[in-house]
């Protein structure tokens, strides 16, 4: 946008925009403001249509865009119109009144906080703006004091570390200020709680703002009076019908007060007074929390839990490792937790879980039996609760929906107990639940949620277990035909995970398998059943070989079963493992059956023309999943000189798998999934299909220049894995490299080719990889290298997870095979052709790498760039010393309106640690230290 918009312009596209019911004219009015919010002019026209207050949508409009503007786009100001930038906003905000839409308050508080963030010129901000405000206008200043810690706090503004340090000190300075303030505000609002609700909320959420970044000093907490409000809201009990209760938003905001302390005391462990305090302060809410239950005030019943889970925590440490014969005195809060863990609502519950995977890894850590005992009776109570929350309605039909919250909330209570249960003891946990199922009169959904708890440790049960686990067993077997479908449905299962068990004790295995088949075709347990017998051939499999024909039979009437493919794989994957265990002589033929029920369909897809329908049976993708499946699961080792038994096989699947390359080239989904099955297939036989080789590369040569498919660079990686150790094979494999070449370079040197195309970087750089690694003398002559590390160089910078590692990751290597000796025939002409090319490209690579970490890449993906400059220190350390000066002074030293970014002393400190650094992991905290000066 060249010109400035007229305000009328402006009116229009925002009337368009809210009022027009046209969809398209919506979207072009949506459109034009955006474009609008991204140029300079916005700066002025979001200050003018504020002055001008001509209705809600143009005001929300404007400070919305100034807000935007002030977070994201400062720099486009000069530093000479700061101030009256600030001056503007201050003018705004003094004409807020009691009829201002929040939501325009809240962005005008966002859009000054932000700009006292980055103007460092306007020191002690916070001083001005209680001086100015605190008498006239409270509610626009407790939300500006309320969003400027949180800016800080959740980064969201480029600042550097410097600067933050700097706005913390001023923050701990005008702290005493902020802090009468809100003693003050207490004085007059907080007498009456059902009064000036807002303003009370607002002043309780300034107050917790300001101690969560640490400006508000732990030690004076004790005696504050807003800390006294928060607790006076929370141990608030209504009387009668005649007192009001108090307003969620006022509880919501005390609760999370609460929480803010005790977060803070966990990492200040110094505050004994504070500790009892508070320990004493929440024991007073179990009143008020039985009184939230009685009133069926959910959201207030959730608070309380939220405190006394947040009191756990806080205290874990000191509980866990006081002596045993001195308890610590916050033990008492495991009772509080469990009082919410028995609330009737599942979701109460939920909010403890975390409490209880930090005690069961702090006790697993410990290994000590003595104390874990003293947890036992707190985790017996705990699965108890959680049994019985488990249970599904009991007029409810069918089974449990996918994507049901119930159903989910189920999988976390499996999870959490799988975690805990060795505290119990999976033996006592699967007995003490077999005793529930013998209660006299026991309901249907009570057995199935014993069941579904039984389920979840049920593979922790010792093998030898013979007392519980057969008449567990033999009950399954026998359950009626009109038992709830729920209850049959986890039966089966259970039998699923009692897999080790049942391999132990192979006289029940002939049994088990009888009643899965008979399950298999029956509507709502065909996939349960599908998953159990997955389980169990995949951990029976030495007694399984004689069932083949049996499973064989099954698996050619699957699809006329209401089960999922995902069912159907699981079981081809359990049969394969069976086959494995197979002598070498039968392999080939139950493998042929297999393969042969995938191929026959997709024979005919072929030979009929069907156009694919995505997720049924005419989708290639259903069959090619499935023979992915059979080849990754079978695994045989064949002595050296011995034909593998599967070779024969893949021979006779390769001339249909080549079919299907050339019939569904152009759908990049089926060709993902041809080539996933294409990998295993290769890694199946390993070096022992050597006859297909030449007509696969060559396919998928040409496929990949016509499509560019990067699955293609994937395959050729498989087949560098496997061939590029075979000298005759080398040749031909570089060729094939020299092939992808051009269209790779096309595809990333367009415009955002590295950031739109990562797959395609992430497959190509892992094939160079390990060319480097099974062949890297031919690799390194190769005409092309010099390209490849280029776009290599480039790459590093690339903020995708996987494809950043990938090249990294051959770097690393490249830079290392100078000094690796693997063969030490080629070492020396391999070590002079990294020299030449690290002399080239080695301060390219050091810049792009420091230019990475800093301003590209999230810091979780720092450690793969510190394995590579540790590499280059190893290489050649005053080498790599040149290299790191020269790139660090690229740097931009200060940010603009006065901020240093970064001292001198900084940068030759940062120099110092990774130059004198031995190890990858100092290398990477000291580039997340560097990181965070420009964040």
């Amino acid at each position: 946008m060249d010109q400035k918009p007229t305000l009328d312009i402006v009116y229009m596209a925002i009337s368009a925009l809210y009022n027009n019911p046209n969809t398209s004219e919506k979207e072009r009015a949506s459109q034009w403001l955006g474009d609008l919010q991204k140029s300079v002019h916005a700066w002025t026209i979001a200050d003018e249509l504020l002055h001008h207050k001509a209705d809600l949508e143009s005001c929300y409009f404007a400070a919305q865009t100034m807000r935007t503007k002030i977070h994201q786009s400062f720099h486009e100001l000069p530093f000479e119109v700061h101030s009256s930038l600030r001056d503007s906003l201050l003018d705004h905000i003094s004409k807020i009144t009691e009829t201002t839409n929040p939501i325009i308050v809240t962005q005008l508080s966002l859009a000054l906080a932000d700009l006292i963030l980055q103007m460092p010129i306007w020191q002690k901000a916070t001083l001005d703006l209680v001086n100015r405000f605190s008498q006239s206008h409270l509610w626009p200043l407790l939300e500006v004091l309320i969003v400027l810690p949180e800016e800080l706090e959740i980064r969201s503004v480029r600042l550097g570390e410097n600067r933050r340090i700097e706005i913390q000190a001023d923050f701990k300075c005008c702290a005493p200020t902020v802090n009468e303030f809100l003693k003050h505000c207490c004085s007059n609002y907080s007498t009456n709680l059902h009064e000036n609700v807002h303003l009370n909320v607002k002043i309780i959420r300034c107050f917790t703002s300001w101690v969560s970044v640490g400006a508000i000093q732990l030690e004076d907490v004790s005696d504050n009076s807003v800390v006294a409000h928060a607790l006076n809201v929370l141990c608030y009990k209504q009387e009668s019908e005649k007192h009001p209760p108090i307003l969620g938003a006022l509880h919501d905001a005390a609760t999370e007060c609460l929480c803010t302390l005790l977060r803070c005391l966990e990492s200040n462990n110094n505050q004994h007074s504070l500790e009892m305090f508070l320990f004493n302060s929440i024991l007073n809410f179990e009143v008020p929390y039985h009184l939230s239950v009685a009133n069926e005030d959910q959201d207030k019943s959730m608070n309380y839990c939220r405190i006394f889970t947040e009191l756990g925590e806080s205290f874990l440490d000191k509980i866990v490792n006081a002596p045993l014969n001195q308890p610590h005195f916050a033990i008492k809060v495991f009772d509080l937790v469990l009082l919410c863990v028995g609330h009737h609502d599942y979701e109460v519950a939920e909010i403890t879980f975390n409490l209880w995977y930090l005690l069961s890894e702090e006790l697993y850590n410990r290994k000590d039996k003595t104390t874990t005992e003293l947890y036992r009776p707190y985790i017996e109570r705990l699965v108890t609760a959680l049994c019985r929350h488990c249970q599904i309605e009991p007029d409810h039909e069918g089974l449990l929906d996918e994507g049901d919250d119930f159903k989910d909330f189920r999988l976390k209570v499996s999870d959490l107990i799988k975690d805990v249960v060795f505290i119990v003891g999976s033996c006592s946990c699967f007995r003490q639940m077999f005793m529930n199922l013998q209660v006299p009169g026991v309901t249907w959904e009570s057995t199935e949620a014993a069941l579904f708890v039984m389920q979840a440790v049920a593979k922790n049960v010792l093998p030898s277990e013979n007392d519980v686990v057969p008449k567990v067993v033999e009950a399954i077997l026998n359950v009626p035909e009109n038992t709830h479908i729920a209850v049959r449905h986890t039966s089966v299962l259970l039998l699923g995970q009692l897999c080790e068990w049942i391999e132990k004790h192979p006289e029940t295995l002939d049994m088990i398998l009888n009643f899965l088949v008979y399950c298999l075709p029956q509507q709502g347990i065909g996939a349960a059943a599908a998953t159990a017998l997955q389980s169990i051939c995949g951990t029976c499999g030495d007694h399984m070989p004689g069932h083949i024909p049996v499973l064989v039979h099954l698996l050619r009437q699957v699809d006329t079963f209401a089960i999922t493919n995902n069912a159907v794989i699981g079981l081809l994957t359990g049969v394969a493992a069976i086959v494995s265990c197979m002598p070498h002589r039968d392999v080939t033929s139950a493998l042929r059956e297999l393969c042969y029920m995938q191929l026959t369909p997709l024979m005919q897809l072929i030979e009929q023309d069907v156009v694919p329908v995505r997720g049924t049976k005419s989708d290639p993708v259903l069959w090619v999943d499935r023979l992915a499946a059979i080849f990754k699961y079978v695994t045989i080792s064949v002595e050296d000189g011995e034909q593998h038994p599967c070779k024969p096989i893949i021979l006779e699947v390769w001339p249909i798998i080549s079919k299907i390359f050339d019939k569904y080239q152009n759908d990049i989904r089926i060709m993902e999934r041809v080539c996933r099955t294409m990998r295993y297939m290769l890694r199946c036989v390993s070096q022992q299909v050597r006859e297909i080789l030449e007509s696969l590369v060559g396919q998928i040569m040409r496929l990949y220049l016509a499509h560019k498919h990067s699955c293609f660079l994937y395959v050729g990686s498989i087949l560098v894995d496997e061939y590029a150790t075979d000298a005759t094979c080398v040749q031909g494999l570089l060729e094939m490299l020299q092939t992808f070449l051009a269209p790779t370079f096309e595809l990333l040197q367009g415009e955002n080719g590295l950031r739109n195309h990562p797959d395609t970087v992430d497959d190509f750089f892992r094939l160079c990889t390990r060319l480097l690694q099974r062949a890297a003398l031919p690799f390194l002559k190769c005409t092309a290298i010099d390209h490849i590390i280029q776009c290599a160089i480039l790459a590093s910078t690339i903020d995708h997870r996987e494809a950043n590692i990938t090249v990294a990751k051959f770097l690393c290597d490249f830079v290392g095979s100078s000094k690796s000796s693997r063969n030490q025939n080629d070492f020396c002409e391999r070590s002079e052709l990294v020299k030449k090319l690290l002399n080239k490209y080695g301060q390219q690579m050091m810049t792009n790498l420091i230019q990475a970490s800093v301003f590209y890449l999230h810091s979780y993906m720092l450690s793969e760039i510190g394995d590579l400059v540790l590499a280059l220190c190893d290489y050649d350390r005053e080498l790599a010393s040149s290299w790191l000066y020269a790139a660090l002074e690229t740097l931009p030293k200060d940010g603009g309106n006065g901020v240093i970014t970064v001292s001198s002393q900084q940068l030759n400190e940062f120099h110092f640690k990774v130059i004198g650094s031995e190890t990858s992991k100092s290398i990477t905290h000291a580039l997340k230290d560097l990181s965070r000066l420009y964040r």
